[in-house]
């Protein structure tokens, strides 16, 4: 055997799995077809939150003299100049994989892989083929913009997630279709930057994945901005023939037709699972995505799967979780299953959403009485001194145990505070535990501090 580990592709899952495959002694490949680092960190989480912070830089910059601060001139955006800065903090990114690798000495090999059999793949690259085995192949060639049949991507006038983020100029106008993460987060970052956007979804809320008092405040927030939003809406089809795109959309107030320079399509992504041998192998496949066992085992013995194409959150740290247990259960270690009631999820919106656990609906679809402790921003001292008051605080406790349930966090710099509250949900933290560990002041965190004593009709500041 060539390896005691094979990887296909090198994303978040695959080349985190490669790293915690070396460090557990194994000689470890890695293949990969375009860039290291894989979509994540090349077309989507990295790029994308360097195109936010440029956003945030120029609101802060239009709203200065708010904060006292005499900006003399126009301020205005550099379009080019914003995309430039993304593709070098994306290609600077994934310069470090390749140190990472050759510091874990992981060979590194281009092209595009086919599964064989249970131990070997072949490898195009530039035309020439070349066949490498190992005792275990793990597939992690993650996911695509899904393309809807009556919307049809053609990168131009109707364009997808990578295209959005290498426009050469900012377009006017823009349809957005599609209100999740990657939705929500390009229609600000567009609208911030002067285009006129309309934000179409086909459910009766925004980030529909959320809880839904959390998505009401972000739909206030976003048609403060300037944001339209067209709810319990499709497009049912598109006209791309003229200089400005058509689109044709059934919607609450009936049919309508809007004009747009631009249609992003941002309705979710399909997994990368054609002609890499998986039929040949006849691996299963459940809901168009591999089907394994807690440990990421499909049902071919040698072939493992982690990352976008198997059940699960599409998300970037649920798939390096899933490559670090599926190699330390291959090396023999006795790893803990993922539990997919604990994960983390963030939209980089402004404001900002993060969220784990139960929503409020779903808590109660499962039978349990809650108690809800909520605290809003707006009486936050360290929020009112920064200016973005926007949002609260959400948290649902068990009413028999007081155990945490759920997090629900809407507002500004939530996405670095989530982290705490998944690990207290771990820990089976009740709200005693939490308003009584003591928060700093002033901090936007305090907010749940004063959230968990809400719950128990303590809190200090409401």
């Amino acid at each position: 055997m060539n390896y005691d580990i094979l990887i296909i592709g090198s994303g978040p899952g695959g080349y985190v799995a490669a790293i915690r495959s070396a460090q557990l002694g194994m000689k470890t490949g890695v293949i990969e077809k375009a860039e290291l680092g894989g979509v994540c960190l090349n077309w989507g989480c990295i790029p994308t939150k360097s195109l936010l912070k440029s956003a945030q830089v120029y609101e802060y910059l239009k709203h200065a003299y708010d904060y006292g601060i005499n900006c003399a001139g126009e301020v205005k955006p550099d379009f080019p100049k914003i995309i430039e800065r993304s593709r070098t903090i994306a290609s600077n990114m994934s310069k470090g994989i390749q140190y990472l690798f050759k510091k874990n000495k992981i060979d590194y090999i281009p092209g595009f892989g086919w599964i064989r059999n249970n131990h070997t793949v072949e490898v195009e690259n530039n035309g020439i083929f070349r066949e490498y085995s190992a005792k275990h192949i793990v597939v992690a060639t993650g996911a695509r913009s899904k393309e809807l049949p009556n919307l049809k991507i053609d990168g131009t006038k109707v364009i997808g997630y990578r295209d959005a983020l290498t426009l050469t100029k900012l377009p006017e106008t823009m349809l957005v279709v599609g209100s999740g993460a990657i939705g929500a987060e390009l229609a600000y970052f567009y609208n911030a930057m002067g285009t006129k956007v309309t934000l179409i979804e086909l459910l009766p809320d925004v980030v529909p994945l959320e809880d839904e008092e959390i998505s009401r405040q972000l739909a206030r927030s976003l048609k403060k901005a300037g944001i339209e939003i067209l709810l319990e809406s499709t497009v049912e089809q598109v006209d791309t023939s003229a200089e400005k795109c058509k689109a044709f959309i059934k919607g609450e107030k009936g049919d309508e037709i809007r004009e747009a320079e631009i249609i992003l399509s941002a309705v979710g992504v399909t997994p990368n699972i054609e002609n890499i041998g998986l039929e040949d192998l006849r691996i299963e496949i459940e809901n168009a995505k591999i089907k394994t066992d807690e440990f990421y085992r499909t049902n071919i013995p040698g072939i493992n799967a982690i990352g976008d194409i198997v059940h699960g959150p599409a998300l970037a740290h649920v798939a390096s979780a899933q490559g670090i247990i599926c190699v330390e259960k291959i090396a023999g270690k006795n790893p803990e299953p993922l539990d997919y009631e604990n994960i983390p999820s963030c939209v980089y919106t402004n404001p900002e959403i993060a969220s784990v656990g139960m929503t409020e609906k779903t808590a109660k679809e499962k039978g349990y009485e809650l108690i809800i402790g909520k605290f809003p921003f707006i009486a936050s001292g360290k929020a009112n001194t920064t200016g973005e008051r926007d949002g609260f605080v959400k948290l649902l406790f068990d009413a028999k145990t007081w155990k945490l349930l759920g997090a629900h966090l809407i507002g500004a710099n939530v996405t670095e505070m989530i982290s705490g509250l998944v690990v207290a949900r771990k820990l089976g933290i009740t709200a005693k535990g939490l308003s009584s560990s003591i928060h700093p002041h002033p901090t936007i965190s305090e907010a749940v501090m004063e959230a968990a004593a809400a719950a128990m009709g303590e809190a200090i500041h409401l």
